[in-house]
């Protein structure tokens, strides 16, 4: 009986920790995918250091419950919208999704421009829901996406709001990739900029995550005061300049606190 239980363990994969491993390297693919945006099966094999034949399973894996899917590069993988579900999942999070949208239209509507609505979710800006403007160029969507916080807008107004030993946390466990030439990757420069953000009450970013983009964004609160997401307005850098467009930022925050008093906030 004991062979037989000594030979089952050995044909059992969970026995031996191979589930575990696993799901490990399955999070570590999302993390890639989160990360650079898309990658193939061989650069994801290469930084993992396992066979591409390893990477190819877990990512059809992936890819069957729509957490990860193909795009229009060939060979390339991205995050799917299951991350999208599986983030929505939470309540708090799906009321701000409801409560927002009308203010997210009208955003779009008003100033012709792509509008996201954006939350933390682990070390990364995750936008759990856009409008888009009627005269908007971009044709990007951005629902589900999971972007650095240091190099958006959406992003610097979420680090901003962290208490210092959370912040630090995550931008040593992420460290500041350069997504563009423009993309800040010196940490005391980031720090005094998340200083301005927080005196200002928003954040903008010029080609920062993407050549050609530009961004704006604003924090938004609950009922303790607390910033649960932003709503951020982006457009091209030709001709989308929010510091110089009247009326904008201000408009902007004002939105932001529409939809933190949907979500409880009392401003004082």
């Amino acid at each position: 009986m004991a062979a037989r239980d000594e030979q089952r363990t050995d044909r059992d994969p969970d026995a031996q920790g191979g589930g575990v491993q696993s799901v490990d390297r399955a999070l570590q693919i999302l993390e890639i995918l989160a990360r650079d945006g898309h990658a193939g099966v061989s650069e994801i094999a290469e930084e993992m250091g396992v066979h591409k034949s390893t990477v190819s399973r877990l990512v059809g894996s992936l890819v069957s419950r729509e957490i990860v899917r193909q795009n229009h590069d060939r060979g390339k993988y991205q995050l799917g919208f299951g991350i999208l579900r599986l983030a929505s999942s939470i309540p708090g999070r799906l009321s701000l999704v409801h409560e927002a949208r009308p203010t997210l239209e009208s955003l779009a509507d008003q100033y012709k421009e792509t509008v996201n609505l954006a939350v933390l979710r682990s070390n990364f800006a995750v936008n759990v829901d856009q409008a888009m403007g009627p005269s908007t160029l971009a044709t990007s969507d951005w629902v589900g996406s999971l972007t650095p916080l240091h190099a958006t807008s959406s992003g610097k107004v979420l680090l901003a709001a962290l208490p210092v030993e959370e912040r630090s946390r995550i931008l040593d466990a992420t460290g500041l990739p350069a997504r563009t030439p423009r993309t800040i990757t010196d940490r005391d420069t980031l720090e005094k900029q998340l200083l301005d953000v927080s005196h200002d009450g928003y954040a903008v970013v010029h080609e920062e995550f993407e050549i050609g983009l530009t961004a704006i964004a604003v924090p938004i609160y609950n009922h303790f005061g607390t910033v649960i997401g932003s709503v951020s307005i982006s457009g091209p850098a030709f001709r989308f300049d929010p510091e110089n467009t009247p009326g904008l930022i201000e408009g902007l925050k004002e939105a932001g606190l529409v939809i933190s008093g949907k979500m409880g906030y009392t401003h004082r």
